[in-house]
């Protein structure tokens, strides 16, 4: 789905370097699980969280069978957004991302010249994407509350630092501490990040283009990082 930040087409990339570390039985964990664009393209026991309770809402929505809707009038983008509370949160979550212009959250409403329906395009994404993570279990709390399995896999995509803000910010030296430990109870643990503390190992580093600026494409090198030690 349309979600800021998505690796949709990092995963390629990413996937396999994690599964090549997975062991057999290990949960896959992903405590900033997004948009489901990574989570959706792997099997096993697997464990979507996010602090954002209308994205999570939406992702049960759709894994269950809700089919969102095809059109959203610009109109109707910022009635939802000035009245979150007078809406379904599926419906809140699906505008909020699924409407807005790279997949920001209500960043802007995402229309261009061509007057491309970006609704139907992110409705037919979710519709698609549906079947892939039927038995994900999906929750809404904060990552350092999040209830994970002895010796799994955590992969974390968090709000990059010093980039474009999300809904929840988090506090990027507790972060680095939280996979510390996590690492030292035994979990597998990996992050995309820009850069990264000096203890922890850069294991692919892909050049992607942004094209959250409408008036220009930047390039930046995303990384993958895990702790060896």
């Amino acid at each position: 789905m349309r979600y800021l930040g998505n690796k949709r087409k990092l995963a390629k990339h990413l996937i396999p370097i994690m599964l090549a570390s997975r062991q057999e039985g290990q949960a896959w964990v992903e405590p900033f699980v997004g948009g489901a664009n990574m989570i959706d393209k792997v099997g096993g026991i697997r464990i979507g969280n996010d602090s954002n309770r209308y994205l999570i809402a939406l992702l049960k929505a759709v894994k269950n069978g809700w089919i969102p809707p095809t059109e959203i009038s610009r109109e109707f983008y910022y009635e939802i957004k000035a009245k979150k509370e007078d809406f379904p949160w599926e419906l809140v979550g699906f505008v909020g991302f699924g409407c807005s212009f790279g997949g920001k959250w209500f960043g802007s409403y995402a229309i261009n010249k061509n007057e491309r329906n970006y609704a139907r395009e992110s409705s037919n994404s979710l519709v698609k994407q549906s079947k892939n993570i039927r038995d994900v279990t999906f929750s809404n709390t904060d990552y350092r509350e999040l209830q994970i399995p002895a010796n799994s896999l955590i992969y974390c995509d968090p709000p990059y630092f010093n980039t474009a803000k999300y809904k929840h910010e988090i506090d990027h030296n507790e972060f680095w501490q939280w996979c510390r430990d996590k690492k030292n109870e035994g979990h597998t643990v990996f992050i995309s990040e820009l850069d990264a503390p000096p203890d922890f190992e850069c294991v692919l580093a892909v050049d992607v283009v942004s094209t959250l600026n409408k008036n220009k494409k930047q390039i930046r090198n995303e990384k993958l990082f895990t702790l060896n030690k």
